[in-house]
């Protein structure tokens, strides 16, 4: 979650991923261009966040670690979490990309399959993955 307050016509962009490094990294990143960012840690935490913010954007990591009290469950799987995303009103829309440590070729053809408009491999371009959400959501990040 963040705790900054959403500037008007910011752009705001859900980071969802297991790896605070990520999360920190993408927040410094995504903020220093103008865009509004919220974390997630999972999948649940994403929905909720989905819901309350409606987010113009979603990075998602693929794998999550076992949630202690869902050993198993299946929101360690990011085609889940994307399948319930797409479920609610406040998601089904959403631009998803995926932040991955995993390579595209294994998983295009289902991230095509749910929709997904890109694709990346860690460690990230920042510059690939700034001209990819820039392409998705224009050039107008709502920085003043």
């Amino acid at each position: 979650m963040s705790d900054q307050p959403i500037k008007p016509g910011a752009k705001i962009i859900l980071v969802v991923d297991d790896n605070p490094v990520i999360l920190k990294t993408m927040s410094v990143i995504l903020q220093s261009q103008g865009y509004h960012v919220s974390i997630a840690l999972g999948g649940p935490e994403a929905v909720g966040l989905v819901r309350r913010e409606k987010p113009d954007l979603i990075l998602l990591d693929l794998a999550f670690p076992p949630d202690p009290a869902n050993i198993g469950g299946p929101m360690r799987d990011g085609f889940i979490i994307i399948d319930w995303l797409r479920r609610i009103p406040e998601g089904e829309k959403v631009p998803i990309m995926i932040i991955s440590g995993t390579d595209p070729a294994e998983y295009k053809a289902r991230a095509s399959a749910a929709g997904v408009v890109a694709c990346f491999h860690k460690p990230l371009n920042k510059d690939e993955v700034l001209a990819a959400i820039q392409t998705t959501l224009g050039s107008q990040s709502g920085q003043s």
